[in-house]
């Protein structure tokens, strides 16, 4: 096999591979072997027939589809490698001559990945990220832990208010009648969840146990069902229970029910403690951020349009599987949301356009400082990732067989970032403006 290159425009390159007639005669006998089985010819049994009948009863050319199929498969991965070229996306695959005797020719047009010129990537200016946990901050994340584990107790002697869980039955209506969807039967509704259409919940504040009532309301116009959009409504509610939130008391006992520690002080600590640590990483994360978008922007790629269309690809991928953990599916949403596939994918351009530059350039930049990713760092990463998932080692170095260079690339680029990071002016924030002079003035007159 020989390969040669061939730079056409922007980034497309034409690879020219010749195979010569030794290979493509192994190529079309392994075809004749794989197909002569389904092969009838008179006078033979199916499968037994010689290849040169074959080829006669069938014409010269019956293997040649089959065995260069086979021949690109082995030897479009290999011309790759040999010319260094690096495709990002499917070759549009042209047989230019077959000979039996002199092989064959064939030619791919390329899109290959882009060159990237760096701009200014060290000593880039960062402002800090200030982070304070605050008492206010792990009381709030601690009300959160004692909403989780509040329960509801009945209070059918009173009326409904904020915050009650209430069950009901309603049927809705347009112009007298009813539509799908709008008819349910002990259906519970969290007064001040916002979960039904605007305005029902807050007429249910005020009715009692075994009250009937009709609710008057308006589909927003942007509702995810077309022929209820902007419409009036009316509900016929009646209420069965009324319950509400009682939350477990504030005091050790709850901190030993939510945590493994015996006391509140000791729960609230550790709170804040894991919070400080969230917050830090958090702080860090946006550094990083920050430093990637300077470093992209600062550097000059042209990208081609099919490496933007499979980060597009991808971002779908990564949604369709978040939706399907919550027992939704992706296009279920758009069509609730009343948005077509094209129109999301054109929604998502900018983020995948930016994605890839992103990439490109982390890439070229760990290519040029080119920082050593040693055996221990591997094992460190391995044992990170075992710990994520709480796998044995052996368990995650078994799945990454065969992909240690693109976790060592993964890794280079991290060592890349932390280094740049650390080389980096961290500044102070800049303060917000205050108000101009008018605002001020305002604010002024209101005082007094």
């Amino acid at each position: 096999m020989k390969a040669s290159v061939e730079k056409l425009e922007a980034n497309e390159v034409k690879l020219t591979v010749e195979v010569d007639g030794a290979a493509f005669e192994k190529a079309l006998q392994a075809a004749y072997l794989k197909n002569r089985g389904r092969i009838s010819i008179p006078g033979f049994r199916k499968g037994k027939a010689p290849r040169a009948v074959i080829e006669t009863h069938y014409g010269k050319g019956v293997f040649y589809e089959d065995a260069i199929n086979d021949l690109y498969g082995e030897t479009y991965p290999q011309a790759v490698e040999e010319t260094g070229i690096e495709p990002v996306d499917h070759p549009d695959v042209q047989i230019e001559s077959i000979d039996e005797e002199k092989g064959i020719t064939y030619t791919a047009k390329v899109t290959v990945k882009p060159a990237v010129k760096l701009g200014k990537y060290k000593g880039i200016e960062i402002e800090e990220i200030e982070y304070n946990v605050t008492d206010q901050d792990v009381d709030e994340a601690i009300g959160e832990v004692r909403e989780r584990n509040a329960r509801y107790v009945s209070v059918n002697e009173r009326p409904v208010k904020e915050g009650d869980r209430v069950l009901l039955d309603y049927s809705g209506a347009i112009d007298g009648e009813k539509f799908d969807g709008g008819t349910a039967e002990r259906q519970t509704l969290d007064i001040g969840s916002h979960t039904f259409i605007p305005g029902f919940e807050e007429q249910v504040v005020g009715m009692s146990v075994g009250e009937e009532k009709d609710i008057h309301v308006t589909f927003p116009e942007e509702y995810h069902e077309e022929s209820l959009k902007g419409k009036e409504a009316v509900f016929a509610v009646t209420v069965h229970e009324i319950k509400e939130k009682d939350l477990p008391a504030l005091d050790d006992e709850f901190a030993k029910d939510v945590s493994e520690f015996d006391t509140l002080s000791e729960y609230k600590a550790d709170m804040r403690e894991k919070m400080e640590k969230n917050a830090e990483e958090q702080a860090q994360n946006q550094k990083e951020n920050a430093l990637i978008t300077k470093i992209t922007e600062n550097a000059e790629v042209d990208i081609p349009e099919a490496m933007v269309e499979h980060q597009i690809d991808d971002m779908l991928r990564e949604m369709e599987m978040q939706y399907r953990y919550y027992g939704m599916t992706l296009e279920k949403y758009l069509e609730m949301s009343g948005v077509s596939m094209e129109d999301y994918r054109s929604r998502l351009r900018d983020e995948a356009y930016n994605r890839v530059k992103a990439r490109l350039v982390l890439e070229e930049t760990a290519k040029t400082e080119d920082l050593p990713v040693s055996d221990e760092d591997m094992e460190a990463e391995y044992q990170r990732i075992a710990d994520q998932y709480k796998r044995p080692v052996d368990e995650i170095k078994k799945r990454y067989e065969g992909n240690e260079e693109a976790m060592k690339a993964g890794l280079q680029v991290q060592k890349t970032i932390e280094a740049l990071l650390a080389e980096a002016k961290i500044v102070a924030p800049k303060k917000k403006k205050t108000a101009d002079k008018k605002e001020k003035k305002e604010n002024d007159e209101t005082a007094k």
